[in-house]
This record gives structure tokens, C-alpha cells and sequence, in this order.
């Protein structure tokens, strides 16, 4: 299978068509988030919309929209839930997107969508996660860096550039000194 390309319009088309048909409330994560929201030149090869009850019903109302719209049913993923569900308070880190008649889709803020980014930090998801770091600098966004230190000094050991990764995401988080999350 060839792999597919979704730039900033193709999503965007998708989400309206989704926001259009689909029920209930979803969330839209990692390189798709980035491209609509913060980071236009941004292509990925799917589009992670997570369904929030996590169901079976939700994941076949999302490859029916999928068909329906041509896309392969692999280039919607609503696995990356496994990774969303493991942050505890998830739903108080989320933002309007999308509203539909019968759906609502949100965007991760921008702590979670770092923290979402961080445990497997691949090349692409530093340059995610730096470009956001801009945008929360240049827009006086709120970020919880206290949070994202810890977790991402909470990550196993491994190898060398996986670490240089790391070590200069927390460097990034750091520096930046306006709109910490306050205490508490």
C-alpha cells in the first residue's frame, strides 16, 4: 500500500466531514494536531482521532467515515487512545476544535500534547514538540513544565540519541520562563 499524505487541508477537510457525521466527543492528537493547529507545513501519513469511551462503535463510526470519504481505514487511527488513557486527568487538558450536531472534536493543550509526544520522541516529534514550544512562547500559552520535566525525567534509560532528544526537549521546556502553570 502506498502511504498516504494528509497536509493542513486535507485534515482540515476531514475533521469538518467528521465534526459533520460522526457522535460524540473525540480527540485529535499527534502530527494532525500539529499541522491544523500550530505547524501548517506539517504532512503525516494518518490521522489519530480518538473516540472518548474508547469503544468499538466509535472506532467503526470512524472507518465508516474513513470509507466513505476514500481514505484507507489504516490511515485513521484511533489506537493512540492507549497513550491518551494512561494520562489521568486528560479530559482537563483538552480544547474545542470541532463542533458538529453530534460531535464534538477537541485538540490536546499543550501539556498534554508534549506529554503525549514524549515517551517515544522520534526525530519528527521533537521538531513537533520545539515548534509548539515557539507558539506557546509567542502566544503566552500555559504549559505545565514542571509536569513535563518530571515526566520526561521519569522516562527508562535508552540509547544515546533518544537521550540528546530528551535532554534537549527539557532544555527548550526550560528556558522558556513566562506562562508557567502556577502552583497548585
Amino acid at each position: 500500500m502506498v502511504p498516504v499524505a494528509f497536509d493542513r487541508d486535507r485534515i482540515e477537510r476531514f475533521l469538518d466531514r467528521a465534526a459533520a457525521s460522526l457522535e460524540g466527543e473525540w480527540l485529535l492528537v499527534g502530527g494532525a494536531a500539529a499541522a491544523v493547529w500550530f505547524k501548517a507545513g506539517r504532512i503525516t501519513e494518518d490521522i489519530d482521532l480518538i473516540g472518548f469511551a474508547g469503544t468499538s462503535a466509535e472506532r467503526m463510526q470512524l472507518m465508516e467515515l474513513a470509507s466513505v470519504e476514500g481514505i484507507p481505514i489504516e490511515a485513521v487511527n484511533s489506537a493512540a487512545d492507549f497513550f491518551v488513557y494512561r494520562i489521568p486527568d486528560w479530559k482537563a487538558h483538552i480544547e474545542v476544535l470541532r463542533r458538529g450536531p453530534c460531535a464534538m472534536i477537541y485538540r490536546p493543550s499543550p501539556t498534554l500534547f508534549l506529554l503525549l509526544k514524549i515517551g517515544r520522541l522520534s526525530e519528527q516529534d521533537l521538531e513537533d514538540c520545539l515548534a509548539l514550544l515557539e507558539v506557546v512562547e509567542r502566544d503566552k500559552l500555559v504549559l505545565d513544565r514542571e509536569r513535563l520535566i518530571e515526566a520526561l525525567g521519569a522516562l527508562p534509560a535508552a540509547d544515546h540519541p533518544l537521550c540528546e532528544r530528551r535532554d534537549r526537549l527539557v532544555a527548550a521546556i526550560s528556558s522558556g520562563q513566562a506562562h508557567r502553570t502556577p502552583p497548585g
